[in-house]
């Protein structure tokens, strides 16, 4: 009998096959996956997990006991090479082919890659993997010289973790700013400040145009200038695990194509997490997204739709990143705004910018304030008073009403 078939094993992998049999599904469930590993989280891997915090146990999104009690079978360190979506089967590069009831593709994405002179050296890595993360900090020695490509979340964590174990850290980001695609000039600064207080030497408008050693890393160069370097963090985005849907003749645009409840365009094909290009009805329009909260959201919306249900995805996009003491929550797009309104006191590092448009709430960025970012959650769409927003004393609860 064929199976519940899903591509990946992240965190929309794992928490679609659990959500297979909490919703009754008795059939097999095969998990295809090409790391050793069993499900895991990654937003750990450049914080506590690289730090040496937490240990891989913790990492995992649920204990392996939980595969063998719920009869799902985990076929890791095996790579999907293709989808025969008219015979309803996915091959493996172990020469299997495997039949499938519906088919979920969970592939994510991977590092996107520099293919400049130098960038085969030893010790410049990606961080991606539980595999990577071993590699690096198998090489972040104190006092050791770390350079990291890319001013973005990655790159601040990775650097807040860094130079706390004693290294000397300078991050390279090509755009004027820090941050810059993903929030606004003011948040930019604001953790530009708060990195080069710590110590971190941050260079904008800094292209890496190679990188020089004797078969490892010594230096990147950047045009004229030259920073010497033990050890490499590239950290400039991610492209998405698509190539087996595309040759599968699976429409692709950005991503897997997919409508509102993660179908895509074969039959009893499904996909979701970082790899899909999906609708947002609140927000009118399309996205892809490298989200924990939507890959998990969506695996759920998965699973119920491959059992027969007819759900539909819909949520405001939110995100987090912890660097040294500080967690920052976002929620929608601060680029959505016309308005800002700070309430708190950055001085502090507790403090939340909420985005208005039309002076209604379409986002907020908030540090050290979980409270904020909850309620904010609630606000998104609701036209609010400026004055209380950003008065401490107000209530927020007080605004939802």
């Amino acid at each position: 009998m064929a199976a519940m078939v899903i591509l990946g094993a992240g965190h929309a992998a794992g928490q679609a096959a659990a959500s297979l049999r909490q919703g009754g599904y008795e059939g097999e469930i095969v998990i295809i996956g090409d790391e050793p590993h069993i499900p895991y989280q990654r937003p750990p891997l450049s914080k506590a997990y690289l730090s040496g915090e937490v240990e891989l146990d913790r990492v995992h999104l649920r204990p392996e006991k939980f595969y063998q009690d719920k009869n799902i079978t985990l076929r890791l360190n095996v790579r999907a090479s293709a989808i025969d979506a008219a015979a309803k089967t996915v091959s493996t590069d172990a020469g299997e082919t495997i039949g499938y009831e519906k088919l979920l593709i969970a592939t994510g994405g991977r590092p996107r890659k520099l293919g400049i002179p130098g960038s085969d050296l030893a010790g410049i890595h990606y961080l991606r993997t539980i595999s990577d993360v071993d590699g690096i900090r198998n090489e972040m020695t104190a006092d050791s010289r770390m350079v990291i490509v890319g001013g973005g979340y990655i790159g601040l964590e990775v650097a807040s973790v860094a130079v706390k174990a004693g290294l000397e850290v300078h991050i390279l980001e090509m755009e004027e700013r820090i941050l810059q695609r993903v929030t606004t000039p003011e948040m930019s600064a604001y953790y530009q400040d708060l990195h080069e207080s710590r110590g971190v030497h941050i260079h904008t408008g800094t292209g890496v145009t190679g990188f020089s050693g004797d078969g490892q890393v010594q230096a990147v160069q950047c045009g004229d200038q030259e920073f010497p370097a033990d050890i490499v963090i590239v950290g400039i985005g991610i492209i998405p695990n698509v190539e087996v849907a595309e040759a599968a003749g699976i429409q692709c645009d950005n991503g897997i194509v997919v409508d509102e409840g993660c179908r895509t365009s074969a039959a009893d094909v499904f996909a979701a997490g970082d790899c899909t290009n999906h609708p947002n009805p609140l927000l009118n329009r399309r996205l892809r997204l490298e989200s924990v909260p939507n890959a998990m959201e969506q695996a759920r919306v998965a699973a119920a739709n491959m059992c027969g249900a007819d759900k539909t995805y819909a949520s405001i996009p939110w995100f987090w990143s912890d660097q040294y003491e500080l967690k920052l929550q976002m929620v929608g797009f601060s680029s959505d705004g016309d308005t800002q309104v700070l309430r708190g006191s950055k001085a502090d590092n507790q403090f939340a910018v909420f985005y208005l448009k039309d002076g209604a709430v379409v986002a907020a960025d908030a540090v050290n304030s979980p409270k904020e970012f909850m309620i904010c959650k609630q606000l998104i769409g609701k036209p609010v008073d400026e004055k209380r927003l950003a008065d401490p004393e107000t209530d927020l609860k007080e605004l939802l009403t």
